[in-house]
């Protein structure tokens, strides 16, 4: 497929807008219904958006080559999304946001222990300062630390995770193949739950947002999958922390939560590191390609 960096970025950059319009739709929501129902109606949208697509080419694409890792990513991901809305019921969304942009560490941290990736001194050093930034978001000792952060901390740990399987997935599946098994994967283990955590939606304005919510997340993961697809990942992935930005003005719009200055400060190092990365990234990629 012909690379289009220009084109991968416009992807990337509204499926981030979208990403942050269905995250702050969730926080709305779940003031009144349980995670598990929420994140099971997003799911359907993802669930939806793979079935339209298999019906629209007349193409099977549940056939993988490494379904133990397609089942495992879906695992993944389902636990990262629900346990992401436990985190979000209880800590504003700007500090949520700001606090999964420690998953590229993590991956960091994978990509060594999994894929035994060399890693160089600078990106340790990188990990190091950039869970830091989360202390600094957190503080720790200053102030009760809030359990939601726990879990966001570990949401962003089981994203990490799916996205090193995804690295095992690339080489042997399509895109639309690993979104399938995650839909599917992740649809079933939230409907095994929903007799014991259903609750019934009855306001019209609900079941409007709830429409909303599971297309913008649907539409965006597939925007992502896309711009993965025809743009360099070190070009389009910074664009990926224009999600805070989205979140901070909603979050001040609709509940009047501005972060504050060591919010700021936090985020600042985290995103710093993870833009460090990436670029250690391109240049181990440049040094490979010139040796090819």
């Amino acid at each position: 497929m012909e690379i289009n960096n220009p084109r991968g970025i416009l992807l990337m950059a509204l499926g981030m807008a979208l990403f942050a319009v269905a995250d702050t739709i969730a926080k709305v929501l779940l003031e009144h219904y349980p995670p598990a129902q929420v994140v099971f109606l997003r799911q359907l949208g993802l669930f939806f958006g793979v079935n339209f697509i298999m019906f629209y080419n007349l193409k099977w694409v549940g056939k993988s080559q490494n379904l133990t890792k397609q089942l495992l990513r879906g695992l993944s991901a389902t636990g990262s999304a629900v346990i992401f809305l436990f985190g979000l019921r209880t800590i504003p969304i700007a500090d949520a946001t700001a606090i999964a942009f420690v998953a590229p560490l993590f991956v960091i941290i994978f990509s060594y222990f999994i894929l035994k990736e060399p890693i160089g001194i600078r990106r340790w050093l990188a990990v190091v300062i950039g869970f830091s930034g989360t202390l600094i978001i957190i503080r720790p000792g200053f102030e009760v630390i809030n359990l939601g952060h726990l879990f966001i901390i570990i949401a962003a740990l089981l994203f990490a995770l799916r996205q090193i399987i995804s690295r095992l997935l690339a080489a042997t599946d399509d895109p639309v193949t690993t979104a399938f098994f995650t839909a599917y994967t992740s649809v079933f283990i939230f409907l095994l739950f929903q007799p014991w955590v259903w609750t019934p939606i009855t306001n019209t304005n609900h079941i409007f947002l709830f429409f909303i919510y599971a297309a913008c997340a649907g539409t965006a993961e597939f925007l992502v999958i896309k711009s993965l697809q025809i743009a360099h990942a070190v070009v389009v992935s910074p664009l990926q922390y224009t999600l805070l930005i989205w979140v901070t003005i909603f979050g001040f719009v609709i509940w009047g939560i501005f972060p504050d200055f060591w919010t700021f400060i936090g985020a600042g190092v985290i995103i710093a590191t993870g833009l460090y990365s990436l670029h250690r990234e391109r240049l181990k990629n440049r040094v490979e390609d010139n040796f090819s």
